[in-house]
């Protein structure tokens, strides 16, 4: 018998889907399953939950605990041998709040924060204190585990990890795998499945680089006709535009390459759609400034609504995507499995890449764990574009790493969108506002 643990267990709908997953996996159901979370509440609720789905799904094979608190976490931790992280350090409130709500002072808005800009930056630097703590009794009580790194900012997050500690470290995003049938799907291009496609690039701004169906045709130029007809339709009409993905298709038209994570992420990777002074292409590109404080506020109170049906003693569950299960599955039993992974960029995976950075590419999975696959050169274009980002991941690693506020001013002086808006002097005091807002959820920077 094995175990999992789960950390941020009170992530109740994503462990069901990961946990769930797993109780239907032959080779994982008689794993122990041990939740950890800091909220009580939030853990019970997952508790019961699991316990329920072990129970109507699984037989009851797999062993359930749970665990309350940093002093329970090592135990949590003991013995594990996948750990999964789906933590979220300082929540809606106070933290993400303080990441819109600060910026906005300064004339600098956001659209998700999660990723990049500001908002990113100071996620970061608030959640790899966390993580490192949890690297140092991984190292102690589980050296041999896998953390799957569920969360966000992703390259930053898993880059450290894998640079600044022994543990084994993968991160997983879904915007890899429901990338290329998304976009067919949307303009209306039929294909035959098995499809090919060539992914790389880094978390968030991967670049679909190459799309062919079953019978060996090229989709690219469909995709791109299609897709420059609809910016163009969208140009010409009176109305706000609703449609949902006009960035990435821009990327298109402009860079030649779509990319896989949404509209919305990608409207502030870079310099080009949020600007103050150009406010018509919120609407032109239909930007949803302020998305991530609404979506909070939505599923906080939609949990209300929906506790009964995950926490009820009736709970059943059909097996989704999840990389996680198949990827434990896969070492467990030597099955290969591919999956789109963030790794270090070693040995030039990416060649026009900095081997420091965390890119997300094609990765086989089997019992020798998650081994990356050489991609290359990216198109110089792309490779400039995942720079802009790659330059604020890396220089706010070293500020988390160095706790110097030098590094934090220039992370966020080098981020694309927030450098077009703000001035130098502007960006070092929206820094120092929201170091003194974040308080004791930070460090002390010198």
């Amino acid at each position: 018998m094995g175990k999992i643990t789960f950390m941020g267990a009170g992530s109740t709908v994503f462990a069901k889907n990961v946990l769930g997953d797993s109780l239907q996996t032959d080779s994982l159901r008689d794993f122990e399953i041990a939740l950890y979370d800091i909220d009580h509440a939030r853990l019970e609720e997952s508790f019961k939950m699991i316990c329920a789905l072990n129970s109507n799904t699984n037989s009851g094979r797999a062993k359930i605990t749970k665990y309350l608190g940093v002093e329970n976490r090592k135990d949590a931790l003991r013995g594990a041998n996948f750990v999964v992280n789906a933590i979220q350090v300082g929540l809606y409130e106070p933290c993400t709040v303080t990441d819109f709500e600060v910026p906005k002072k300064y004339g600098l808005r956001q659209t998700i924060a999660d990723t990049l800009g500001i908002g990113g930056i100071f996620r970061t630097l608030r959640t790899i204190p966390v993580l490192a703590d949890f690297a140092r009794d991984m190292e102690e009580v589980c050296p041999d585990a896998w953390f799957l790194n569920y969360t966000n900012p992703m390259a930053m997050l898993t880059g450290f990890m894998q640079r600044y500690t022994g543990v084994k470290t993968v991160g997983l995003c879904h915007s890899v795998q429901g990338c290329t049938r998304g976009l067919l799907n949307s303009l209306g291009i039929k294909y035959t499945e098995p499809i090919k496609e060539k992914i790389a690039g880094i978390n968030h701004m991967a670049w679909l680089l190459e799309v062919y169906d079953s019978d060996g045709t090229d989709l690219y130029p469909e995709i791109r006709r299609r897709a420059i007809a609809v910016l163009e339709k969208e140009a010409i009409a009176e109305h706000k535009s609703s449609h949902w993905d006009l960035v990435r298709y821009e990327y298109i038209r402009r860079f030649g390459y779509y990319c896989t994570e949404s509209s919305e992420h990608n409207a502030e990777y870079n310099n080009f759609f949020i600007k103050s002074k150009y406010p018509e292409l919120i609407k032109r590109y239909n930007i949803p400034l302020d998305e991530y404080p609404r979506r909070c506020v939505e599923q906080i109170k939609g949990w209300k609504n929906m506790r009964d049906n995950y926490v009820n003693d009736s709970l059943t569950h059909n097996k989704t995507g999840e990389y996680a299960s198949y990827i434990m599955n896969s070492i467990v039993t030597d099955t290969p499995y591919k999956i789109g992974g963030n790794v270090l960029n070693k040995n030039n995976l990416i060649e026009n890449l900095p081997k420091e950075a965390c890119v997300e590419i094609f990765c086989l999975v089997d019992k020798n764990g998650v081994t990356p696959t050489i991609q290359g050169a990216l198109p110089v274009q792309l490779a400039a574009l995942n720079m802009t980002n790659i330059n604020v991941q890396l220089l706010t690693i070293e500020a988390a790493v160095t706790l110097k506020k030098e590094h934090i001013y220039q992370a966020a002086m080098l981020d694309p969108h927030t450098s077009s808006e703000l001035s130098i002097d502007d960006i070092i005091s929206m820094c120092d506002d929201l170091i003194a807002e974040h308080g004791s959820w930070l460090p002390g920077y010198r």
